[in-house]
């Protein structure tokens, strides 16, 4: 595969001073009466987000598991840590990149696989995987795509990607589409371990809103010959029938309309597609003995995802996994669970490292990286943010949402008189006195 043609912010291995030309580039066009695409502030980005996008992809995207108790404890960890600037150290020259699974990254910073990219914006995962490799960043394909993987490596030539894998209850279909992951080069297989069923989201209940029975986010599936041979096969009637109504007509037409292919396939495939999803989606007898079989089902390095407890990080090294992801889950998943921050220091330690630590859940910054970086994690996922930027402006806002991390990511490494993510440490860290 080819390369696609750099862009002149392209991140390449060791580029100096991103934040300093990223804050250069805005002032100078804000003389000439233009602003950022997207807001550099989090909470501003949150609310253009939300204007772009309907009520039901906002619950969706932007919503969390019960009264959303996770998703505010991941982002109060992150703020009971305070970082230690040093001064007088020559931080003039900076490095922010880290060796992962044998790949030299320009940052310590991966894109996380998020489902349903359709909600947010027409470009959905193809804009993304763009973005992300214009700036040489690794995208995670979501299991929940609303493009097929195919021809979001296309879009990235040579750039790094992952892809993530929910494990169905078909096992035929789990290694079609890691065969897949191999053939459109992948680099990774990341288990996602978290979401063997649904959590309890009420933003989503609420509205009766579920995008995957309109036939939206599973283009990894229709796209697949071993799922779509599975859709003449029999299956069992549906447990609840919705009544027909005008409602019940226009989800027909949804589903229609997401399948792939010519109208015949269309009126064959599309409603049988979203059955045959619902029925083999998710895998809640998953056990740690499965993953022998997805040992030798790929060449790939196996990264888990939704690690956070001790004593499963040492199992994922017993069962000679690659890696592994400090996650609840973005706090969609359960309500009340441990923030990912607060569970990272027990994983490092259990890791002892043996294994690459990675972190998601709660990010919104280049500082929030740095503070877990210094308590121990080798990279991060960016989540929510960069979705919130293709709902703003496409591709572009995606690419504007990662080179603003990266760019305080470098400020701050900078401003904390360190030169290298390398440097970071508990010492650059105090925890803030309790309210």
């Amino acid at each position: 595969m080819s390369m696609p043609e750099p862009t002149q912010h392209r991140f390449q291995g060791h580029n100096p001073e991103p934040g300093r030309s990223r804050q250069t580039e805005i002032f100078v066009a804000g003389a000439g009466g233009e602003s950022p695409q997207v807001p550099t502030d989090f909470a501003h980005l949150r609310t253009a987000a939300r204007e772009a996008m309907s009520v039901e992809a906002w619950a969706y995207v932007a919503g969390g598991a019960g009264m959303g108790a996770t998703m505010r404890a991941n982002r109060s960890a992150f703020d009971r840590w305070r970082l230690v600037p040093r001064v007088l150290r020559d931080a003039s020259d900076r490095d922010l990149s880290v060796e992962l699974l044998g790949r030299r990254l320009p940052a310590p910073l991966l894109l996380a696989p998020i489902g349903v990219l359709e909600l947010a914006h027409a470009g959905a995962d193809e804009a993304v995987a763009r973005a992300a490799a214009s700036l040489g960043i690794p995208m995670v394909f979501s299991n929940q795509a609303s493009v097929p993987m195919e021809r979001c490596a296309a879009a990235m030539g040579d750039s790094p990607r992952w892809f993530q894998l929910y494990w169905s209850e078909d096992n035929a279909l789990v290694e079609s589409f890691l065969h897949r992951a191999e053939a459109s080069g992948c680099e990774a297989i990341v288990l996602t371990l978290d979401t063997t069923m649904l959590g309890w989201r009420p933003q989503d209940l609420d509205l009766a809103y579920l995008p995957f029975l309109r036939g939206m986010g599973i283009a990894q599936y229709t796209s697949d010959p071993t799922f779509l041979a599975s859709l003449d096969e029999p299956m069992p009637a549906p447990a609840v029938k919705p009544p027909l109504t005008i409602a019940t007509l226009r989800t027909a037409a949804a589903q229609l309309r997401n399948f792939p292919g010519p109208w015949s396939a269309k009126r064959r495939f599309a409603r049988a597609a979203v059955q045959r999803f619902v029925a083999t989606y998710s895998r809640p007898s998953l056990a740690w003995s499965d993953l022998a079989w997805l040992r030798e089902k790929t060449r790939l390095p196996i990264v888990l995802k939704g690690i956070l407890h001790a004593d499963d990080a040492r199992r994922a090294i017993d069962a000679g996994m690659n890696g592994v992801v400090v996650s609840n889950h973005g706090g969609r998943q359960v309500d009340g669970s441990i923030a990912t921050l607060d569970a990272l220091p027990r994983i490092v330690e259990a890791i002892d490292g043996q294994l690459p630590v990675l972190v998601d859940s709660g990010i919104r910054g280049g500082a929030d990286v740095l503070k877990a970086l210094a308590l121990g994690a080798t990279a991060t996922l960016l989540g929510r943010p960069y979705v919130y930027g293709l709902a703003v402006a496409g591709e572009a806002g995606v690419r504007e949402v990662i080179r603003n991390v990266v760019a305080e990511m470098d400020l701050s490494l900078g401003l904390l008189g360190r030169t290298t993510v390398t440097d970071l440490g508990p010492d650059c860290l105090k925890k803030a006195p309790s309210a």
